[in-house]
């Protein structure tokens, strides 16, 4: 038979056990609110996709394309509005790029560059919004990455002759205007300031043709990039 005495003890450890379960189940969902926490802040993570080299590589390469095709649009506009009438005795003379050799080359180079790089802006604005290269095998990267260095060679070209031209004209017009000065003929004087025009106007197409011509060196290095990377 039980003692009597140990009836109340059993009734007594009861509500502990009760206890110790509901203390339990509220460990149970404070470790599960935990695990949510976690896996939701997790989830915020991997939803932030990170920008591919692709898509950086794409972002850079259309800065540049876009900075060349303004800088030779401009090269362009001033060098075709860069004219200079010059009274003569019988009649007046008007003198233009087409009158020089040398600008002639230079506005074939910046034809030639503006209507490649008016080509390659809808392929890196392709490049950006898809976040991949446009590949057509390896046939369209040997294109750019060829037509890049015929695009650089032709720009430092036209640099080249386009600085040397405008310098060579000033310094012979500046020599003959000073011995004309020197035997009392101020014929070339009276003509000076429309000429120095002329050049001067030359001088910043050929600038802003430099500065096309540097950001080509930026395009060149990054297609050379892309075609050895996959």
């Amino acid at each position: 038979m039980a003692r009597p005495d140990q009836q109340p003890q059993s009734q007594s450890d009861e509500p502990h056990a009760q206890t110790q379960i509901q203390l339990s189940e509220s460990y149970q969902t404070e470790d599960h609110s935990q695990v949510e926490i976690v896996n939701h802040s997790e989830s915020q993570v991997t939803n932030q996709t990170p920008i591919s080299t692709v898509q950086v590589l794409a972002i850079v390469s259309l800065t540049i394309r876009a900075a060349t095709w303004i800088c030779l649009l401009a090269s362009l506009i001033v060098l075709t509005s860069d004219t200079s009438t010059i009274k003569g005795l019988y009649r007046n003379v008007k003198i233009g790029f087409n009158d020089i050799y040398s600008y002639r080359y230079m506005m074939s180079a910046i034809v030639i560059g503006f209507t490649y790089t008016c080509v390659q802006l809808p392929i890196e604005i392709y490049q950006l919004s898809m976040g991949k290269r446009v590949t057509i095998g390896n046939g369209l990267r040997m294109i750019i990455f060829f037509g890049d260095k015929f695009l650089l060679s032709m720009l430092a070209t036209g640099v080249g002759a386009a600085f040397g031209a405008t310098f060579d004209l000033k310094k012979n017009l500046d020599d003959l205007d000073d011995y004309l000065e020197s035997i009392g003929e101020p014929l070339i004087s009276q003509l000076r300031t429309k000429l120095d025009n002329f050049f001067n106007m030359a001088y910043v197409s050929s600038g802003l043709l430099l500065i096309a011509f540097l950001c080509s060196i930026a395009s060149s290095i990054l297609s050379s990039f892309s075609f050895q990377k996959k």
